[in-house]
């Protein structure tokens, strides 16, 4: 199905949050009655960002914090000090239960979650702009039907089979239902997948004595236990001090078998067709409200079950599953981090063709010592080279919007390397190239090529699709309808924000 939306125009002057300033912020903004991972992919990519199923574009030369949209490169990813310490940190609690002395003042912003997109929502609750989608799903049905555009979406065999699925958990290597990868056998029907594979008795006593020899004398006595007959294999060679851990071994690090907790974390699909996360949504909710009282003092009144469905678990984003894409499909989640069988942190990511794009993260404040909101970022970033392994183009990891003139908002930049969206040209810029501007101005053009213009730019907006009235239409035709002069200022506004290709795909719904 194609996306359809219904652009709002301009909203400026509203708080921004981040300064004094009496300009306050400016963002144009539609609603998305519904939208594919491609749209959606390419619209990021000219600095749209959704907050439920409303998606925005700051309007970076009038708003008064410019919003620069800042992705991380995680294939080139080297987790820096700070990053380690809070990963031994974490390693230490699951394994001893060691909560560290004093406070993390040292440690990058605990939340990683987007206060723009939390202020933004606020805004549009607030604001009277009434979605005039709800009502039109069967006509965009019934029209795409009789265009003959809507393509039947092929159910994926892996679907069709038992919905007990179980996916690799992004924790301690265990696995857990999250993610749709294979079913489980019935009891006498071949080895169980979902559990790790057994190890003889024999083995385990092996490991534990050469590992006690280590201890006590790591050359002599293990020289003596290898001549002893016992494979090689047990001893691997020393890693060289020169080659760091990569991120991977930082947080999948081996715990031991009396491990004070223990931590899972799960992919759940946002949707309350999926039985895990209707399961979890009480649980999910109350966390939700913990957090937005305790970490940004919201009145226990505005943070209702409608607020946060409509905030972060309304997507617009269509699920999709294609063959070529990664296991657990496309589309919209929550990302679970289960502490002792209880919900500690929920991290509201996308999975889009390129990337993986993080919208938003709670966490319950009792565990702030462990920050969260970095351990998640971290995660996430592993999360994407996971996926990267069978999805080649999946290679980035999306933070959200860049504020340079916000002191906790700066946080964002030490996720290296990682490159900065030009706002004129929409190209990407590394970070590094763009701190110097922005030291001097708020605004900056990243783009130092000053023939350079935005190559999706919207050239023929004839072509721009229209829904109106229950039919598909070029803006060519539509426009030959209208007389209000104000009607065409406004859909050229929208064409020059989301560009050629997708005012071409999109249908953009016109009362």
């Amino acid at each position: 199905m194609a996306s359809v939306v219904e652009y709002k125009g301009l909203r400026a002057g509203y708080h921004c949050g981040y300064c004094d300033s009496k300009e306050g912020k400016a963002s144009c903004g539609m609603w998305a009655h519904s939208m594919t991972v491609q749209d959606y992919q390419d619209l990021i990519d000219r600095g749209w960002r959704r907050s439920g199923k409303y998606v925005y574009k700051p309007v970076m030369n009038q708003t008064c914090c410019p919003q620069y949209t800042i992705r991380c490169r995680p294939l080139q990813f080297q987790p820096s000090k700070s990053h380690k310490k809070v990963l031994k940190k974490m390693l230490k609690f699951l394994a001893k239960g060691e909560v560290p002395k004093g406070s993390c003042e040292d440690e990058p912003m605990d939340s990683t979650m987007d206060d723009a997109v939390a202020g933004d929502f606020a805004l549009i609750n607030k604001l009277d702009i009434q979605c005039d989608l709800k009502t039109l799903s069967d006509d965009i049905k019934e029209s795409l039907e009789s265009e003959g555009k809507n393509s039947k979406k092929e159910e994926p065999q892996e679907l069709l089979q038992s919905q007990d699925f179980v996916g690799e958990k992004l924790g301690s290597g265990e696995p857990s239902h999250s993610v749709k990868v294979h079913t489980v056998p019935k009891p006498g029907k071949g080895a169980d997948l979902s559990k790790p594979p057994c190890r003889k008795a024999k083995e385990i006593r092996k490991e534990r004595k050469r590992l006690k020899l280590m201890q006590q004398n790591p050359a002599g006595e293990l020289e003596g236990f290898q001549a002893q007959g016992h494979p090689p294999s047990l001893f691997p060679p020393k890693a060289k001090s020169n080659q760091p851990k990569s991120l991977e071994d930082l947080i999948f690090e081996s715990l031991p078998e009396n491990a004070s907790h223990k931590l899972e974390v799960r992919l759940v699909p946002v949707s309350f067709e999926d039985p895990e996360f209707k399961s979890s949504f009480s649980q999910s909710f109350s966390l939700y409200v913990k957090y937005q009282v305790a970490i940004h003092q919201d009145p226990p009144d505005e943070c209702g079950k409608t607020e946060f469905t409509r905030f972060l678990c309304s997507s617009p984003l269509e699920a999709e599953t294609p063959p070529n894409g990664p296991d657990c499909g496309y589309g919209s989640f929550h990302q679970q981090y289960w502490l002792d069988g209880k919900i500690i942190a929920v991290g509201v990511i996308d999975i889009l063709p390129n990337c993986v794009s993080s919208v938003y993260l709670y966490y319950d404040p009792d565990y702030s010592f462990l920050s969260l909101g970095v351990y998640s970022a971290l995660r996430e970033i592993a999360f994407t080279r996971q996926l990267h392994e069978k999805t080649s183009q999946l290679s980035y990891y999306y933070m959200g919007f860049y504020i340079h003139s916000c002191p906790k908002m700066k946080y964002k930049g030490q996720y290296r390397p990682s490159d900065l969206l030009c706002p004129e040209t929409y190209v990407w810029v590394p970070i590094e190239q763009c701190l110097p501007s922005l030291e001097n101005s708020k605004y900056c053009r990243f783009n130092q090529d000053p023939e350079a213009v935005d190559e999706d730019r919207s050239t023929e907006p004839d072509r721009l699709q229209v829904f109106h009235k229950r039919a598909i239409m070029p803006y060519g035709v539509y426009k030959k309808q209208q007389k209000d002069p104000s009607e065409e200022a406004a859909v050229l506004q929208y064409a020059s924000l989301v560009g050629q290709k997708c005012s071409e795909r999109m249908l953009l719904f016109r009362n």
